[in-house]
This record gives structure tokens, C-alpha cells and sequence, in this order.
């Protein structure tokens, strides 16, 4: 029997739309996409073009596409995170399920209103942790289930951002002023409260966190460095985070920022640098996202876990410590062992070496395509809190990285339940 293509619309047209609409469209006997919303025109004509769809309709804000009877079954909501808890609220409210961007919302108490709402309205979100969706993590689930680890005692797990990506989002872009957007905890990785919390099934109890900006302040800056690169700085043909990289081996980057990228002159791009924000001085900037964090975590199993956001790495790294063996992952398996996994087994000193086939299309070591490719079926799902990634599962990890956030400000060490409870969960 031939399944109900799923219809899609989105309100909002970047990066994250144009992944999920052009996977979409390599599935149409899954899915046909109907409509967006975005401010615009120029995103808007990509929308339409990737949808494959004559009679896709285009909308210039979420207000125009909300106002309209209900166009599809699925609502996509990919602006920025600000703006996160309103569109999916008015959304849900009109009837649409949702693939909601994560965060979920930049306050945790929107976030549980939001969990209230979807359950009261008997709507299915998928919010778009779309590790859990990769090869690599659904490996490393596998081998846990399996048992060859035994009882899972102690977690270490690395996110390194990478120097450049650190200056470009956290601290001249979108999520650098974590007042105007969220914690950094949230913003970069919420993904990974969400692989830790789903890789040892247990609830998280309690929390301590520490972190701060250690480089990205102003006494940092070389001696006569300007506001701007484009200013003339001294330094800036050895510089790291010289703006004018924007123009060489960074260029990719602004494909999210800059309309204009792929077809702007040289020139042009040097002229919009000098009044855009990323083309400030990394250390002249108003940024107050951390670039580096450590979180101490325990667990309703009794397992421990100690996770490291840092800009100074690249890349995830994982080591996952039980009773009958040990599991070794990430970058720096990769380049010393010259695989993605390696599993020991203690009884035995048996050591597997494991290779993981990545997916091509998409983006997150193919968790984009996973997640396009499981969506139908999670749609489909009886009951919305058997979905694989529901909002009811993802707050969790909200509620882990909220935490985390306030250990970091406060110092103090925080159980998880009164902390939720103190936010209306």
C-alpha cells in the first residue's frame, strides 16, 4: 500500500529549510512541499525552486502563512531561535505538527509551556536532534543495547566547535550575545545533552558546571588591532580570524550570512565586511557566549558523565566506560586508530575496530538525511511520545543544558526534578 505523502511548509528560508526541502524532494512518493515563509524574495525563489512543486505558494512572513487556512500536515520552523516558541505555538494552535529547529525555545519556561501545549493539543513535534538519526550514534546505541559493555558506569564526551566557527556564530554572529539569543550550552549543544541523555536511558539527577570566555575578550587583542579587519590591521595576514578569510578558506561561511555570496565580486564582499558585524575584531566584539564549558552530570543509573564544549578542537569525541567494556570514539580514534569506533572487551582483551559507512547527502555525518528519511514513519506514530526524537524526549535535554547554564552563573550544584519544577515543569 502506497503511504499519504506527508505535505511540508516552512516558516522561515535558510540554511536548515533548504537541507530539509531539498532531501524532501529526492522522497516525493513521501513527501510533497506546498509553502514557506520568509521576508525574503530572493530565499523565497530558492524555496520555490528546491520544492519541485508549480503550485508552491510563498508568503512574506509567518503572519501571511499562519493566516491562511491549513496548508499542509507539517509545519517546518527554522528561524532564528528567538523566535522559535512563538511560530511553533501559533502553528500547533492552527493545526499543524511541527519539525521544530532546536532549541526548542531560549528560556526553559517557554519550553515546557510549549511540551504543555503540543500534549493538550495532541500535536507530534520532532525537534530536529538530528544526531540521534546518524550512522555513527545508532552504532554506538547498538553496541549499548547489545550488552558487550555491560553495565554503563562513567561517560566522557567532547564537542569541539572549532576556532573558526567560534568567531563566526558565537562571537560576531547570530548566537554571540547569549542575552539576545541563549546559553551556548544551548545554542551549539543541546545536541549533545540529547545523545548523552538518550545513549545511557536513564534520567539525568543533578549537575555542576564551570566555564567562561577565556579568549575572546578585548585584553586578548594584539597590540594596535583595530576595530575591523578591514580597518588595517597589523596583524592580520597571520591572524586566525582575519574577516578577510571570508574572501579565501572560509568563504563556505557565507553562504548562511550573505545573500549575494556565490555571485558578490571580491570587492563587494571587502565593502559589506566593513559594516557587517562579521567584519569586527574577534576581540573587539560584544560576545558573551563562552568558548569553553565543562558540565559534570549524574544519572538516575548511577553512571556519571563529564561533557567538554571548547572552540579550541574540532570535531566530537566519545569514551564510554562499563563493567565488561569500554567503547573509544570520535576525531581522535579516528586519527590514531584510523577507524570511528573501537570496542574492548575486558574478559576477552578482544579489541574491534569499527568503520562506519557516512551518508552523502546532507549534512551532521547524515543526520540530516536520517532525519528526513525517518520522518514520515515518526509522523505516522500512534502516539506522539513514541516518536524518536518527540518534544516530550528533547525537553530533557533542554532542561540538562538550562541547568548547565545556571551551574556555570551561580556555581552551585543543581538536582535536575527542582530544577525543573522551578520553571513550571
Amino acid at each position: 500500500m502506497t503511504p499519504q505523502r506527508l505535505k511540508l511548509a516552512a516558516i522561515g528560508c535558510g540554511s536548515r529549510t533548504f537541507i530539509y526541502f531539498e532531501l524532501a524532494a529526492k522522497q516525493p512518493e513521501l513527501y510533497e512541499i506546498v509553502a514557506a515563509a520568509d521576508h525574503s524574495p530572493a530565499r523565497l525563489a530558492k524555496a520555490r525552486a528546491l520544492s519541485q512543486n508549480p503550485a508552491f505558494r510563498e508568503f512574506h512572513d509567518d503572519v501571511a502563512i499562519l493566516a491562511e487556512p491549513k496548508l499542509a500536515d507539517l509545519m517546518i520552523i527554522a528561524t532564528q531561535d528567538a523566535f522559535h516558541f512563538g511560530h511553533a505555538s501559533a502553528a500547533l494552535r492552527k493545526g499543524y505538527d511541527l519539525l521544530l529547529e532546536k532549541p526548542i525555545s531560549t528560556n526553559l519556561r517557554d519550553v515546557l509551556a510549549l511540551e504543555k501545549l503540543a500534549r493538550d493539543l495532541g500535536r507530534r513535534v520532532t525537534v530536529c536532534h538530528v544526531l540521534r538519526y546518524t550512522p555513527f550514534y545508532r552504532k554506538v546505541k547498538a553496541i549499548i543495547a547489545s550488552g558487550v559493555l555491560g553495565e554503563i558506569v562513567s561517560v566522557e564526551a567532547t564537542e569541539g566547535v572549532e576556532p573558526w566557527h567560534q568567531s563566526h556564530s558565537f562571537v560576531r554572529g547570530h548566537w554571540s550575545v547569549m542575552e539576545k539569543s541563549t546559553p551556548m550550552i544551548i545554542a551549539k549543544s543541546c545536541h549533545d545533552m540529547d545523545i548523552l541523555s538518550w545513549l545511557i536511558d536513564s534520567p539525568c539527577t543533578a549537575l555542576g558546571s564551570f566555564g567562561g570566555i577565556q579568549h575572546f575578550r578585548a585584553e586578548k587583542a594584539p597590540a594596535g588591532a583595530p576595530q575591523r579587519c578591514t580597518d588595517g590591521c597589523p596583524v592580520g595576514d597571520t591572524c586566525l580570524y582575519n574577516a578577510h578569510r571570508y574572501l579565501g578558506d572560509q568563504k563556505r561561511w557565507l553562504d548562511v550570512i550573505y545573500d549575494r555570496a556565490k555571485t558578490a565580486t571580491d570587492a563587494e564582499i571587502t565593502d559589506w565586511l566593513r559594516t557587517s558585524p562579521w567584519g569586527r575584531c574577534v576581540y573587539h566584539c560584544d560576545n558573551t557566549a563562552v568558548d569553553h564549558q565543562t558540565v559534570n552530570l549524574n544519572f538516575a543509573s548511577g553512571a556519571t558523565c563529564t561533557f567538554t564544549m571548547t572552540a579550541f578542537s574540532e570535531g566530537r569525541d566519545l569514551a564510554i566506560f562499563g563493567t565488561k567494556g569500554r567503547l573509544l570514539s570520535g576525531e581522535r580514534v579516528k586519527k590514531t586508530a584510523g577507524c570511528d569506533l573501537v570496542v574492548e572487551v575486558f574478559a576477552t582483551r578482544k579489541l574491534e575496530r569499527i568503520t562506519i559507512d557516512l551518508e552523502k547527502d546532507g549534512g551532521h555525518g547524515g543526520g540530516d538525511a536520517g532525519l528526513i528519511r525517518a520522518l514520515h514513519a515518526e509522523m505516522s506514530k500512534p502516539r506522539p511520545e513514541d516518536m524518536e526524537s518527540s518534544l516530550q524526549k528533547s525537553v530533557e535535554s533542554h532542561v540538562m543544558g538550562f541547568a548547565a547554564e545556571e551551574s556555570r552563573r551561580t556555581g552551585r550544584t543543581l538536582d535536575l526534578a527542582e530544577f525543573r519544577q522551578a520553571y513550571g515543569g
